[in-house]
């Protein structure tokens, strides 16, 4: 019986970002380019919000984008300040974001980013 070796990542971050509807490709493009993976996108809807905001006459939309992305702690603020930019998180009613440490994950690696990952660990013990 052969055993499967399974990748734990123990150093990441989870992020996630929760958009207006239609706003998660742009958020989603900001956080690849920062060199992001991949990430999980699924729909939610507001409340609480759409009430307090409507007295004020500001219409908002109660759909939302949620986005949950891991990456490794060494480029979690780089990602974050990118996904705020890119969904405009500044601007009232459009979102908001939030960085949580994870204590484990497991996942698919390829070969050839352990073995890089393995390459640098070792270069960090010479110095």
């Amino acid at each position: 019986m052969s055993m499967k070796h399974i990748n734990v990542l123990s150093d990441v971050f989870l992020i996630t970002c929760v958009v207006q509807r239609g706003r998660a490709k742009a958020v989603l493009k900001a956080a690849q380019d920062a060199g992001v993976q991949g990430a999980t996108i699924h729909y939610g809807h507001g409340h609480g919000v759409h009430e307090l905001l409507g007295v004020l006459s500001v219409a908002v939309d109660t759909e939302k984008e949620i986005i949950n992305i891991l990456v490794p702690s060494d480029i979690s603020d780089m990602v974050f300040e990118k996904m705020s930019v890119a969904g405009h998180l500044d601007t009232p009613g459009m979102g908001m974001i939030y960085l949580t440490r994870v204590e484990k994950a497991a996942m698919y690696i390829p070969q050839d980013i352990l073995d890089s990952i393995s390459e640098n660990d070792a270069n960090k013990a010479d110095v």
